[in-house]
């Protein structure tokens, strides 16, 4: 071998070394972010978990091209000690190859999200579920539980929520003018009268798209979602043990067109940034504040400031996650998701700082961040 092929092989391996060791120490929001093991973090419309002081991040595996929004793979988890550096944990839930199983390759699963149950001590997770072949029509979510944080998970079932059974908020009165006769046929983004979607998925079960779970402080879990043709938002109560639906459940913002919730709780109040929906495209963020997750919530201005174009993109991302850091208390990350409609395998992550005016949160452009942001 020639000594200039040698040194070829040598710095190729330098280079690869290197970029797989790469330490960070801030956050630059829409850059590639390399794991551990120097390949982009794979872990979209993520959530995220703080176990043993230690963060993880269960998120979308997502292929590049064409079958980018199809689930090939699995939910990838990593961890990491200081939310700068990830370290790459492996498969924490895989798609089946049994032809016969709804969670077989080639369906939609999106936005996992995974919580602890400190009574079962069981780690549970919920997802977005498509069955294969059917677009978003099936509408579920999932479920799955393991004994170990990084998995590997054992899946359960997927469901549609709450069949022959109403909202707490959705009146008799609602149910008699949502039971008319409509002009037009009940269709996806119809904005007739708000309730005919929950009258017409009232046997089956009541449709679930992007979704949340929220754990509260007195461990009572909740499961937030996108309902009713993506037109209103349910939140549901979950069950002692995580791994089902009770019947307590609630209608917010009906008509409204939300999707993509993500909760925060700080001196008592409830917020839930959202979005509107255009698909893959960024819009407007949202915001929402409440006493209580299951009544009275009311909308808030958008919450991003800076620039018109950031305004009504929410800084090209849309929200998936909100982290509470360790040891910093009311101190939050925004998470979002920039979707590359064209290579979903090359969406990138916006992590921002979760700022507060008189109580109410707000999103500001950073290009380079880091933690001692919230020492100021």
């Amino acid at each position: 071998m020639k000594s200039k092929d040698i040194l070829l092989i040598v710095l190729l391996f330098s280079s690869y070394f290197a970029i797989a060791q790469t330490a960070y120490t801030n956050f630059k929001p829409g850059e590639v972010w390399l794991d551990d093991k120097g390949n982009a973090v794979n872990a979209h419309g993520g959530g995220f978990l703080v176990y043993d002081e230690t963060y993880y991040w269960f998120g979308e595996h997502k292929e590049s091209g064409k079958m980018g929004a199809k689930a090939l793979v699995g939910v990838h988890v990593y961890s990491s000690k200081d939310l700068y550096n990830w370290k790459d944990e492996g498969v924490a839930l895989s798609m089946s190859n049994d032809t016969t199983s709804m969670l077989r390759k080639g369906c939609v699963l999106e936005r996992p999200k995974v919580i602890y149950n400190k009574k079962t001590q069981k780690f549970v997770m919920w997802f977005h579920h498509e069955l294969k072949d059917q677009g978003y029509k099936a509408a579920l979510t999932g479920v799955a539980v393991s004994d170990k944080v990084t998995g590997p998970f054992r899946y359960i079932n997927s469901m549609r929520l709450h069949p022959k059974v109403y909202a707490k908020n959705f009146t008799k009165e609602q149910q008699q003018i949502a039971s008319l006769p409509l002009k037009e046929p009940v269709k996806p983004n119809h904005k007739g009268f708000a309730g005919v979607h929950m009258i017409r998925d009232f046997e089956t079960g009541q449709m679930s798209r992007d979704m949340n779970l929220f754990v509260d402080e007195d461990e009572q879990a909740y499961h937030i979602t996108a309902s009713e043709e993506n037109q209103t938002l349910l939140i549901s109560k979950l069950s002692d043990d995580y791994l089902s639906m009770t019947d307590d459940y609630v209608r917010v913002f009906p008509g409204e067109t939300n999707e993509a919730p993500a909760i925060l709780k700080k001196d008592g109040k409830y917020f839930m940034f959202s979005s509107y929906t255009t698909g893959w495209n960024p819009n407007p963020g949202r915001l929402a504040v409440s006493d209580n997750m299951m009544s009275g919530w009311k909308a808030l201005e958008n919450p991003c400031r800076g620039s018109e174009e950031e305004k009504k993109t929410t800084f090209h991302s849309q929200s998936t996650f909100v982290i509470p850091v360790i040891g910093k208390k009311n101190t939050f990350i925004y998470v979002g998701d920039r979707w590359n409609s064209k290579d979903l395998g090359d969406s990138r992550y916006i992590w921002l700082p979760v700022e507060f005016e008189d109580g109410i949160p707000f999103l500001k452009w950073h290009q380079s961040w880091d933690l001692d942001f919230f020492n100021k």
